[in-house]
């Protein structure tokens, strides 16, 4: 089950790992502390404070703000924009751990455990502490109904519009419809439905293939007190278009417009419809359509015909698309082109997407930041570094268009990509000094180089310096694995698994190939405690992702490693293992091969190597 809190349920059974064997650890890594940089021989007073947040991993989380003992934020709560101060962070803190600890979790048992902790019960809940952690339940609609139910039940404790729509939302999105049902006529009796709560419904419904209840719940919102009118038809439509159903909008369009009046976001919806179906025909067709209705067809119509033109990489339907815009009095904007060049880029033909700039300029449209972000993007891919940086000092500010954040960590990627160490270098000196500020992305292509190049002691060790005092960004779960794998490629293994820890203490998951690759080094080396730490974490992290199955995986995994050398256990082993996880494929009716290959590393983790190919 994915859970609150998604990562964190996974992540406290190694967390717990981590900390039990914590005094011994410190004393494991400071004792080689002299192959660490300076930045990091003070870790504990740096980084070790705080740790009570939500583990922050993958791509969209954004770097988080060191902050002292006074001024301690929620570091999941910032990536999701809300923002509580200390008492509400502590608050969170105690619900978080109290559900973490759960052996097992469903509404009864999660609303339980809430309902007696002591902590719990004499906490002050604001409607920012709840909104915010039910940000962070992932798939965990059990103990994110829970949670909500419990709140709901304080004393002079009122849930807000958003926290219903968040339910409402997670419970359609897993298919439990018949509890959306049941939370929709709560919100009824209280009068808290509104326009975003039934877009949500809809685009649930269609979304499990409930498409017929999508409709008839149109047809009845006026006994929730909404109209049915162009605005939640256009809804209706929308959601059906987008889930592929266009030949069903239609039908319900033909119903509906007798009664309903269309608009020109009516016709948008279908063009866009069409062409995700792949049917520009249609699409062409229903822009007759619109204008048979009294409707002029707009940029975002045409932009819509030319997108899926050039999806299929047809450049000649899209620029008889742009001329048919010039003809309509419909110019192309500065998005058209954008997305033209964009698509050009696939094919590698660097003078057509320079021709279509030209174009664009000799009509008159000016370029904005993304326009530019994009054409940098291309040339510096196909080596133009010289035109790529004449546009980014030149060209922008002689357009009075400024750079953003994409636009220099564009820059600076393109240059490390090359080798162009101090001309990434400069990049950076010039973004510090520009009210754009760089971000935790801005230095990863730089620590990147600086593995690759081998400059560990001195660059290295000022780049994270940067990042952690002057900038006082926190490491994610990115480039915490881009330099623990660095690090392991250049022999730095004490310094790798020095972060290991440290990325235990701020609560974020490993992934099973670091803890592979961090473990067959330290094997080499004669780690033997932080092989046998690095072993219970790849453990937990198996059974807790995989599940029911995910437990038996990894049971049957520390049977492997106990039979040491005997050949033939470990060959009806791996048979076994095959067995389990195409079960558990089978059970979730589909077989993702990335999963295979996690298996695998598991397996190899464990100093078992895979005598029977896993075959999908």
């Amino acid at each position: 089950m994915q859970g609150l809190l998604d990562v964190s349920s996974r992540s406290s059974l190694y967390v717990s790992i981590a900390r039990r064997d914590l005094c011994f650890c410190k004393v494991l890594v400071f004792a080689s502390s002299a192959c660490l940089p300076t930045v990091f021989r003070n870790f504990e007073a740096n980084h070790c404070m705080y740790c009570t947040s939500l583990p922050l991993i993958g791509k969209e989380n954004k770097p988080i703000k060191s902050t002292s003992d006074h001024e301690v934020l929620d570091q999941f709560a910032r990536i999701h924009d809300f923002v509580l101060g200390p008492e509400e962070h502590e608050c969170a803190h105690k619900i978080r751990c109290t559900i973490l600890n759960l052996q097992s979790r469903n509404v009864n048992v999660v609303m339980q455990a809430l309902q007696s902790n002591h902590n719990c019960h004499q906490m002050q809940l604001t409607t920012n502490t709840v909104d915010s952690l039910l940000q962070n339940f992932g798939d965990d609609w059990q103990s994110a109904m829970g949670f909500f139910q419990w709140a709901g039940s304080r004393p002079g404790y009122k849930h807000t519009t958003y926290a219903y729509n968040k339910i409402v939302d997670l419970l359609g999105k897993m298919k439990q419809i018949d509890h959306m049902w049941d939370l929709v006529e709560k919100m009824r009796i209280e009068g808290l439905i509104t326009l975003e709560t039934v877009a949500k419904i809809m685009r649930r419904l269609v979304g499990a293939g409930r498409w017929k209840d999508a409709v008839s719940f149109f047809d009845d919102l006026g006994r929730i007190g909404l109209a049915k009118d162009t605005e939640t038809m256009n809804f209706l439509l929308d959601t059906l278009c987008k889930e592929r159903k266009v030949e069903v909008a239609r039908e319900v369009f033909m119903e509906l417009k007798a009664h309903i009046p269309a608009d020109a976001y009516t016709f948008n919806i279908f063009v866009h419809g069409w062409c995700i179906a792949r049917r520009i025909e249609e699409a062409i067709w229903t822009i007759q359509e619109m204008r048979g209705y009294g409707f002029q067809p707009s940029v975002i119509t045409y932009s819509t015909i030319l997108m899926a033109h050039c999806k299929q990489s047809k450049f000649c339907k899209v620029y008889e698309v742009l001329d048919e815009m010039v003809a309509d009095d419909c110019p192309p904007n500065v998005v058209t082109y954008t997305i033209i060049i964009n698509s050009l880029a696939r094919t590698q033909d660097v003078q057509e997407v320079l021709d279509v700039v030209n174009r664009m300029k000799s009509s008159g449209c000016k370029p904005d930041t993304r326009f530019y972000n994009t054409l940098i993007n291309i040339l510096g891919k196909a080596g133009r570094l010289d035109d790529a940086f004449r546009i980014f000092e030149i060209e922008m500010g002689m357009n009075g268009v400024n750079p953003d954040i994409s636009t220099y960590n564009i820059m600076i990627s393109i240059f490390c990509q090359h080798d162009q160490e101090q001309n990434a270098l400069h990049v950076l000196k010039e973004m510090e000094y520009s009210p754009c500020k760089p971000v935790l992305q801005t230095y990863n292509p730089l620590l990147k180089l600086c593995l690759r190049m081998g400059k560990i002691d001195d660059q290295l060790n000022s780049l994270l310096s940067d990042i952690t005092t002057k900038h006082h960004l926190s490491f994610d779960l990115d480039t915490y694995t881009l330099l623990i794998h660095g690090l392991c490629g250049t022999g730095h293994v004490e310094w790798a698994y020095f972060l290991f820890n440290e990325m235990l203490g701020q609560e974020i998951v490993p992934r099973i190939r670091t803890c592979r690759l961090l473990m067959d080094l330290a094997i080499q080396k004669n780690m033997d405690v932080a092989v046998e730490r690095i072993k219970r974490v790849a453990y937990a992290i198996t059974k807790e992702q995989f599940g029911y199955y995910g437990t038996c995986i990894a049971s049957e995994l520390e049977r492997l490693r106990k039979c040491g050398p005997k050949k033939e256990e470990r060959l009806k082993g791996s048979r076994h293992l095959i067995i389990l996880w195409q079960t558990h494929a089978w059970f979730h009716h589909k077989v993702l091969h990335h999963n295979f290959i996690k298996i695998h590393y598991v397996i190899e983790d464990f100093n078992f190597k895979m005598k029977t190919p896993l075959i999908i």
